[in-house]
């Protein structure tokens, strides 16, 4: 299983295979063109309201995973989805946070590895 992650101010890879924008809102001052995604799925984003209150605090790391992974379970079929396209082949979660280390994007590579056991 290839799950890559990659920001989405960063150039797309050659070898990126599938890339899906899994941010809620659209990354600030980059061009639909410039992301060369195949696919933008709301659905696998932190809902406002979590994405507001973790606001990329570190601290919040745990609790933020927590309810992340509640949200996720809730989307079953958008997570399903994703997992088939990763048996397919490789997949890049696009994402525009800084801190790569604690993005949405790091924890849902974990999650989607999990589920596709």
């Amino acid at each position: 299983m290839d799950i890559r992650t990659r920001r989405a101010y960063d150039d797309p890879g050659r070898d990126d295979g599938y890339r899906i924008l899994i941010d809620r809102l659209w990354p600030r001052g980059v061009a639909k063109a410039d992301l060369a995604l195949d696919e933008w799925d709301k659905n696998l984003a932190p809902s406002n309201e979590l994405r507001k209150w973790f606001g990329h605090d570190p601290e919040k790391w745990d609790e933020f995973r927590r309810r992340y992974r509640e949200e996720l379970d809730d989307h079953r079929e958008a997570v399903a989805a994703l997992v088939r396209r990763v048996r397919k082949g490789r997949v890049t979660l696009v994402f525009g946070a800084r801190d790569e280390k604690h993005s949405n994007a790091e924890f849902l590579r974990d999650y989607l590895k999990e589920k596709a056991g």
